[in-house]
């Protein structure tokens, strides 16, 4: 059921692949909610991926561009303000990757070099998204800007390896950026840390199904969808959230303030 919430505002979303990712349902119900959208994601990631179905289902343009290249994202702000007739309302960032996870490399024996290209691609693409938009004018007053993060900014989780620093990252530029963009222009720049949720790119963390399992196990409430997790993120895209900013979101079912459930304890005394 759409309430209108975006009805006359209009974004970009960044990082829909399949219609696993939570940046493809959030799309859809942008779009639900009265929104207009242009997609992007890198042009290996639309050739890989599904978008053009996503862009005729939501009636947007798809723009390619590369986050680590600054001339990518120019051509990007300058094409959407071109289709849109000026700037948007709302932006979201779901971007990550990691070279380690991908070639099986533990914490403790990183290549620096794939290091530094997936914090350049998960979380200094979001500096770069945030400072070519600042300097085309291409978020209007009172915009909303949300990134997805995930707990282990902040607590450890063995598996998920060198992207926990990056998203530590992550979330100190939505703070610095938050600052900074909240001064000049009103613009609200807020993480959403998710639920563990089997997305495409959830599913190539080591041991993913079991820590999917335990998680549900430690949520009072149970895991967030990646359904639920497009509503919420649409809710700090609407006008109801105009004084939320520079934090991190916890959507999770309450995983992040429960110590233990009786659940995992009957788990670990059978």
């Amino acid at each position: 059921m759409s309430h209108n919430l975006l009805k006359g505002k209009k974004g970009i979303i960044f990082g829909a692949l399949d219609e696993k990712s939570i940046a493809w349902k959030t799309a859809l119900r942008c779009v639900a909610e009265g929104a207009e959208i242009v997609l992007t994601n890198a042009p290996i990631a639309i050739r890989m991926g599904e978008i053009n179905e996503l862009a005729q289902q939501c009636n947007a343009p798809v723009i390619p561009a590369d986050v680590t290249n600054m001339e990518d994202l120019e051509n990007l702000f300058l094409k959407t303000k071109e289709h849109f007739g000026g700037g948007v309302d709302f932006i979201l960032h779901s971007i990550g990757m990691s070279v380690n996870v991908r070639k099986g490399n533990d914490y403790t024996n990183l290549n620096y070099d794939f290091m530094h290209k997936s914090v350049d691609i998960s979380a200094m693409s979001f500096h770069r998204v945030l400072q070519t938009a600042i300097k085309h004018d291409a978020i209007n007053e009172w915009g909303s800007v949300v990134a997805l993060t995930f707990i282990a900014a902040h607590l450890a989780f063995p598996n998920y390896n060198e992207m926990a620093d990056i998203k530590a990252m992550l979330e100190s530029i939505t703070r610095s950026f938050g600052y900074q963009y909240g001064i000049k222009k009103h613009v609200r720049i807020n993480t959403v840390s998710q639920s563990p949720t089997m997305t495409t790119a959830g599913q190539g963390i080591s041991g993913f199904d079991g820590f999917v399992n335990y998680s549900e196990k430690m949520s009072p409430l149970g895991n967030a969808t990646a359904d639920q997790c497009a509503e919420f993120t649409v809710t700090l895209f609407s006008d109801y959230t105009r004084m939320v900013t520079m934090q991190n979101l916890f959507h999770d079912g309450g995983f992040s303030s429960t110590g233990v459930t009786e659940a995992v304890i009957q788990q670990m005394t059978k």
